[in-house]
């Protein structure tokens, strides 16, 4: 494919010779000949001189580059849309196959697969469309709408709700038991019975053996357009907002309430019974013990504020040198009284 054509599809500016012609895309330091990359995060600009693509896409204030141009508003999303003029995903033809096995009160939509060794249970309604990979259980009652995509070894729970276009990476569980259990006066612990399900929206993806549990009471909600990354914990009856992101490891104890538009980065943990405001961003591995306010960018453990956070680290790093120096005055005072 010549640069001309996938500039005219991305709706990019060109500079350069527009012959090229593009076989593939990759990383500004992985592409080799006939490659289109791209350049978004200006940490990366110093491996322009080393990069044997043919064609680089990048913001138009970008600067000069050494070979043929795309301009983009926004680069990274762009490649990504570039990725898919070279790479298309599998198709699944409908059907199911003879070793999965559909209760006969279940409902499964038009052009749907289901693969191998599948299970959908009593009542459960899948909508049109959809892809059961293999080994995918749907219990009894849950509700799944159109464009559903379930990799192998996923789970949907009794009477959990899930909206359109939902994707669910390998071994992802939506609405396993919450974790609750009441002290008895022995010691021991009664388990509560979880009672409430688990809602995915529309336009989530949840990805690898990551887990929603459902609640022991009222629900658990996950928004529209949310993506959570692999092996991240959302405890019961906790709501994550639209368009937030929970990357990996991210444990989020019950009830916390996260707001719309955030990021929170790998390992992040939320104590619970809390809420964190719109468009918040907690770096990785910060822990949360209390509200977050809207548009905050927090760090650290006890999770405060980004930029005072830097600044204790950085005396915390000087705390040898600051007891030495108190050590010698406190000497120095103990010799004066003397």
């Amino acid at each position: 494919m010549k640069l001309r054509e996938i500039a005219e599809r991305l709706g990019c500016e060109m500079e350069g010779d527009g012959n090229v012609e593009i076989d593939g895309v990759a990383g500004i330091e992985k592409a080799g000949p006939g490659m289109l990359t791209f350049l978004s995060n200006p940490k990366y600009k110093r491996a322009l001189g080393a990069t044997r693509a043919a064609a680089i896409l990048t913001a138009p204030k970008a600067g000069p580059m050494p070979i043929p141009v795309l301009r983009s508003a926004n680069p990274y999303l762009d490649f990504a849309r570039a990725i898919e003029l070279f790479h298309e995903a599998p198709r699944y033809p409908a059907g199911i196959h003879p070793t999965a096995v559909i209760a006969k009160t279940a409902r499964i939509g038009a052009e749907s697969h289901v693969g191998p060794y599948c299970f959908v249970d009593e009542g459960a309604e899948i909508g049109a469309h959809a892809v059961l990979h293999s080994f995918v259980t749907i219990y009894r009652g849950a509700r799944i709408g159109d464009h559903f995509f379930a990799h192998s070894h996923a789970v949907v729970r009794e009477g959990c709700s899930i909206g359109q276009r939902v994707i669910l990476q390998n071994g992802v569980v939506v609405g396993a038991d919450g974790f609750g259990f009441a002290r008895r006066e022995d010691g021991s612990w009664k388990k509560m019975l979880q009672t409430g399900p688990a809602v995915i929206e529309d336009d989530v993806e949840i990805q690898a053996n990551a887990c929603v549990d459902r609640a022991t009471v009222g629900e658990t909600r996950v928004r529209r357009g949310a993506k959570i990354d692999n092996l991240v914990q959302v405890g019961h009856a906790s709501t994550v907002g639209e368009n937030t992101l929970l990357c990996a490891q991210v444990g989020l104890a019950g009830t916390t309430t996260v707001g719309n538009g955030c990021i929170l980065a790998g390992q992040v943990g939320a104590a619970g019974h809390l809420t964190i405001g719109d468009g918040a961003v907690i770096t990785a591995q910060s822990g949360v013990p209390g509200d977050v306010p809207a548009g905050a960018h927090y760090s650290g453990y006890p999770a405060v504020e980004s930029r005072l956070w830097k600044k204790c680290v950085a005396l915390y790093l000087r705390l040898p040198d600051l007891v030495r120096t108190v050590r010698r005055l406190e000497e120095r005072e103990k010799q004066r009284t003397a």
